[in-house]
Parts: C-alpha cells; structure tokens; sequence
C-alpha cells in the first residue's frame, strides 16, 4: 500500500553535516517558542505556537549529515476536531551531499490527504522548508510567517 505522506526537498550549497545542526537550531527557521535540544538523538524538545497549542518531539535518529528523524510524542492543536492529530508522526529529514551541495529531502510521515489538517499543514511545511530554512540554510536567517490557525 503506497503512502502518501506530504514531502518537499530542498537543494543549498552547504555541508551535509552543516545543514543538520542548522535543521537542529529549529527557532532559527521555525520562527516558534522552543524549549529543550534538538541536536542529539533522545533529545527532547517542545515547540509552542499560538495559544494552547504544542507539539512535543522526541529526537529518534540521527545519522550525522545524513538523517535525523523527530517522533511527536505528544501534541495539542485546538483547531482541530483531533487535536492529538500529529501524535505518533515522524518529521523525517534525509541529506545527500553531492560537490559541495547537500539536498534535503523532508517527508512528515503520517501527514496524509486524508488527515483534518494536511491543507493547512501542507502550506505550513511548504512555507517552512522551501522559504524559511532555504532561506537559514543559505543566508543564515529564516524567513517567519503568522501560523496558518
């Protein structure tokens, strides 16, 4: 059964092992309230965005300059009827780094068509990989905008 799991990928001129502590500093390209570490596999971190909303990650792997994945633990999104809706999905990052330019392959594995959110997250994710951490993976500053909800 084929997955359809919402994707994007990115190319910059920058290390692979570079683009993975920059994807690690995540309010640097997320533009959210941050606590905790993203930077070695079993961190913790949460990240807040408006209201009562949150999203608790946990770090389940990480391969240096080639892969880092973030397991939700645990979220709370209030516009939604399920507001549980991310827990248990994976925000998985893949880097191949070719001549001096890494891709970055993003898939969020479990934000599928068929979820309440995937129209607003689908714009959200393609705002934050394609502008804002090109944008930080680039210049060295993200580019934020207002959350969807």
């Amino acid at each position: 059964m084929k997955r359809n799991d919402f994707s994007s990928s990115i190319s910059a001129k920058i290390s692979a092992d570079e683009a993975i502590k920059k994807i690690s500093n995540v309010p640097e390209w997320w533009g959210i309230t941050f606590t905790g570490s993203a930077e070695k596999q079993h961190d913790k971190f949460v990240v807040k965005m408006t209201g009562d909303s949150y999203f608790n990650f946990t770090v389940t792997e990480l391969i240096p300059g080639k892969r880092m994945v973030w397991l939700v633990t645990d979220c709370h999104m209030p516009w939604y009827s399920d507001k549980k809706e991310w827990t248990n999905t994976r925000l998985i990052f893949d880097l191949h780094e070719n001549n001096g330019v890494t891709e970055v392959h993003f898939q969020h594995e479990g934000l599928t068509p068929n979820v309440e959110c995937y129209k607003d997250c689908e714009s959200g994710w393609t705002h934050w990989i394609k502008t804002s951490l090109f944008s930080y993976l680039t210049t060295g500053k993200g580019i934020f905008r207002q959350p969807t909800k």
